[in-house]
């Protein structure tokens, strides 16, 4: 038998072979170290993880603002009446509150946009698995597929403000919006969404751009013009149905068909509206009320100044305005009016603007209608083309051609330097019965302001020709000479030291080294009295007075009332050679008007934000209430009080410490406004300007008024100003005519003769709805009738004053006897518009566009000359 060899079970034996390992330790090897490879890497990508999301995290803004966010909203500027005037808006948006908004609007958008809008939290994970793999699959080379839920958006648009496709900004994209769903409602989310998304065509949210495509506002949509506008941000170009309706209206249908799917229309219903054409309606934009760009644009700046640019333009304010709309357009029409006098009565014709070859009878519309019109032209003119004969003009009327025939004075009038010629472009006013004046841009300026006397408010202002043109504003802008307009401001210093309008001072010749002042006329008077050398200007007694009071006095007085705001103490400056605006001059002359109260120019009454809080509010009067005794235990008028027997105004009628009986409360006005002046002081300049009007150097702007009215005209140096300012008890208004760079208005046009006009008919149209009333008379003023020498005067007297009486004065504070070249300004600063528009405080190192500038602060000008040497200042 065979025997079995057995293999040693002894590794140690002789001839044992080495034991091997089992072979499933070998793979418990393998797994240890592939799971320990595998724990650090996972470790590391945590801690990379955590690492990059507490990274994001850290740099993602705060979703608390949304709580509380306010879209950019328009700032809507009113006038008086609470017509809107003017929009300020960086973006067109009109905000509408979530619940405002209708379901079908709110439908076609979560249909379109994110139909599992109000499932998700934040982030749909399906709609990212969808697009993850049709962007893998199906979308090679193309821009991925987005799965962004209107949450996503919101934090893209609201708070990353970012467009850049990257995986950071997607992480950050869905973080911000999981966060934003803890805080915030659904409806919160979508009323951001619906009023923050840009939809194209400058419209930011559906409610602007409903009105914007549609004219509609947005309850008037129908289900086929919301999906119109839930169409739009995927493209909001590439869809606008104004530039691709084909494109929009296909897009349109799509979202249809998912509102079907979403289940919020029937498909009877989408297959109906399918049937709809998308026809858009444009949307008149809003512009400023006709001819309030001035008034607006001055608004515009103050409220930038004090808000800045983003709030003012972005803040929603409601800013109501004092502006009168009536009296602004009357009084734009009416300034034009006097210019184009002006200029056809000092200039010719210069001639047409272009000269078109080939015109005949028919056919001149195509080309007239490729002729750009000039920036100042009146929107009531129209581009005309003259017609074989020269006597025929053609133009086009709301896209039709019309022809009429010029007026045979126009004709007249250029045949003297331009004769007109076939094919001549002129500017043309349609008239009643189809013919047309000529008409040419005057090249002479002016301004005029109305405002309220006793608040300040500014009813009108106008700042030149044409707003188009030039936004130069020459009510508020330009610093120009007030000439003699000035003078009433040193005779209210005279009454103010106690001197009575029947003072008399010396009208004779005065010679001071080179200067050598005259009156306009050439002529003296000898003594004469303050009411008759304000009536009738005269230089001379001004100077006396002015050197009498000492030019502190006078500085003093002019810088406290707001007529400049700096002022040399030299003798000319009291003839008016000093620089003003019209707005400053206005406020200055109410200050007057109303009885010594200064009065700051407002064009805002007050500003509201778009929850209707009173931001801003003007000040000055405050409302109140007073205890009124019966009227049988009301004291009886002083002397001098209105005939009439009205009673003064609470606020200037001395209250009892204990009521009387019977008295009940009434509204009552305070004036917390300091004063330049007391009011007999001012009442008795109010009664010399009266006399300037009645019969003086303003009879021509007193004609055809019956009410109480005074006022004073100004004229400067070589008549380059011609100024007039005056005022009822209600309202003061002042206009002015010059070149914006200085030059005669011609000899002889002074601001009697050229201002005075425009004033008179500005003055009629505003006091025609006011009722009449005299300016009232002050406790301690008694009015008596004297003679001036010249004529036979009624003033104002106070209690210590002998009325007619004239008395030695004596403390002359520079002296007559005495002056120096220091007192007549040779050697010192005299402020001097002639050489140039003055450099604005805004406007560093420059004027008005296309003029020069006056010389810098500190830089002696010598006076222009002029006929008679009249010297620096006032004329008339």
């Amino acid at each position: 038998m065979t025997r079995r060899s057995f293999r040693s079970r002894n590794p140690q034996g002789p001839g044992a072979t080495p034991p091997r390992p089992p072979r499933f330790r070998r793979y418990r090897q393998s797994l240890a170290i592939i799971a320990g490879v595998g724990l650090v890497g996972v470790a590391g990508a945590g801690v990379l993880g955590w690492t990059t999301y507490a990274k994001l995290v850290a740099d993602l803004p705060s979703v608390d603002s949304l709580r509380a966010y306010q879209p950019p909203t328009v700032s809507r500027i009113y006038a008086a009446d609470d017509r809107l005037m003017a929009e300020l808006a960086n973006e067109r948006r009109i905000f509408v509150p979530i619940n405002a908004i209708p379901e079908r609007v709110k439908n076609a958008f979560i249909a379109t946009e994110d139909h599992n809008f109000y499932t998700h939290g934040g982030v749909d994970f399906m709609a990212i698995g969808r697009a993850g793999l049709t962007d893998i699959f199906a979308r090679h080379g193309r821009r991925p597929l987005g799965a962004s839920t209107i949450t996503q958006q919101v934090a893209k648009v609201m708070l990353l403000n970012s467009n850049v496709v990257s995986l950071d900004r997607k992480i950050k994209e869905a973080l911000l919006a999981m966060k934003m769903e803890q805080v915030l409602s659904k409806d919160k989310i979508l009323e951001i969404y619906l009023n923050g998304i840009y939809l194209g065509n400058g419209a930011y949210g559906v409610a602007a751009a409903a009105q914007s495509y549609f004219n509609k506002p947005l309850d008037q949509l129908d289900d086929a013009e919301a999906a119109s506008l839930a169409a739009l941000p995927k493209s909001p170009t590439n869809y606008n149905p104004f530039l691709h309706p084909q494109a929009a209206m296909g897009r349109r249908n799509l979202v249809l068909d998912l509102m079907v799917e979403a289940g919020v229309l029937t498909r009877e219903q989408a297959d109906l509206e399918k049937q709809e054409p998308l026809v858009p309606q444009q949307k008149q934009r809003f512009g400023p009320l006709p001819d309030s760009e001035w008034f607006g644009e001055e608004v515009r700046r103050q409220l930038i100044a004090q808000y800045g640019q983003d709030r003012a333009a972005q803040g929603g304010l409601e800013v109501h305005t004092s502006l009168d709309q009536n009296l602004q357009t009357t009084e734009t029409r009416l300034l034009h009016e006097g210019l184009m006098n002006y200029d056809r009565a000092h200039s010719g014709w210069r001639g047409p603007l272009r000269n078109l070859s080939d015109i005949q009878d028919d056919g001149w519309e195509s080309v007239l209608d490729h002729v750009t019109p000039p920036g100042g032209m009146l929107r009531e003119w129209r581009l005309a083309v003259v017609l074989p004969g020269g006597t025929h003009v053609g133009w086009i009327e709301e896209g039709s051609p019309r022809k009429g025939a010029l007026l045979a004075s126009d004709i007249a009038w250029a045949r003297r330097a331009h004769p007109l010629r076939a094919g001549d472009v002129i500017m043309i006013e349609p008239q009643e019965g189809g013919s047309a004046a000529l008409r040419q841009i005057p090249q002479v300026e002016g301004a005029a302001v109305t405002l309220d006397v006793h608040t300040g408010r500014v009813l009108a202002m106008v700042g030149g020709w044409s707003f188009h043109e030039s936004q130069f504003n020459r009510a508020t802008q330009a610093l120009r000479q007030p000439g003699s307009s000035f003078k009433p401001f040193v005779y209210l210093a005279a009454m103010e030291q106690g001197i009575s309008p029947s003072e008399r001072f010396d009208d004779s010749p005065i010679s001071y080294g080179d200067w050598h002042p005259q009156n306009y006329e050439h002529d003296n008077w000898g003594p004469t009295t303050l009411h008759d050398a304000l009536r009738e200007s005269r230089n001379l007694v001004t100077i006396r007075v002015a050197a009498h009071l000492g030019m502190k006095a006078v500085a003093d007085t002019a810088i406290r009332a707001g007529l400049v705001a700096e002022m040399p103490h030299v003798l000319p400056a009291a003839l008016g050679a000093v620089e003003t605006t019209v707005m400053r001059e206005a406020a200055a002359y109410a200050t007057i008007a109303n009885g010594g109260h200064i009065v700051t120019p407002t064009l805002v009454d007050d500003i509201q934000d778009r929850s209707g809080n009173v931001l801003w509010q003007a000040g000055g009067l405050k409302l109140g209430t007073a205890m009124q005794a019966p009227p049988s235990e009301q004291p009886a008028p002083a002397d001098g009080a209105p005939a009439d027997g009205t009673t003064p105004p609470a606020a200037t009628t001395p209250v009892p410490a204990t009521p009387a009986p019977g008295s009940v409360s009434v509204p009552s006005l305070t004036d917390t406004r300091p004063t330049l002046a007391s009011e007999q002081s001012t009442f008795q300049i109010v009664k010399m300007m009266q006399d300037v009007i009645a019969r003086g150097t303003g009879r021509m702007a007193g004609v055809g008024i019956d009410r109480p009215i005074a006022g004073k005209t100004g004229t400067s140096q070589d008549f380059h100003d011609a100024w007039f300012a005056g005022f009822s008890p209600d309202i003061v208004t002042v206009v002015w005519v010059g070149f914006d760079t200085p030059q005669t208005l011609g000899r002889n046009s002074d601001g009697g003769r050229i201002a005075g006009p425009i004033w008179n008919k500005i003055m009629k149209v505003a006091l025609a709805s006011r009722p009449k009333l005299d300016f009232r008379v002050p406790d301690g003023i008694t009015l008596a009738s004297y003679d001036t020498g010249r004529i036979s005067a009624v003033d104002g007297f106070k209690t210590d004053q002998v009325p007619g009486a004239s008395v030695e004065l004596h403390g002359f504070g520079a002296g007559t006897e005495a002056l120096t070249a220091a007192d007549t300004g040779a050697d010192s600063v005299i402020s001097d518009s002639e050489s140039g528009m003055a450099q604005m405080p805004d406007q560093p190192g420059g004027g008005a566009p296309g003029t020069g500038s006056s010389a810098a602060p500190g830089q002696a000008q010598k006076p222009a000359s002029s006929d008679g040497d009249i010297g620096v200042g006032g004329l008339y």
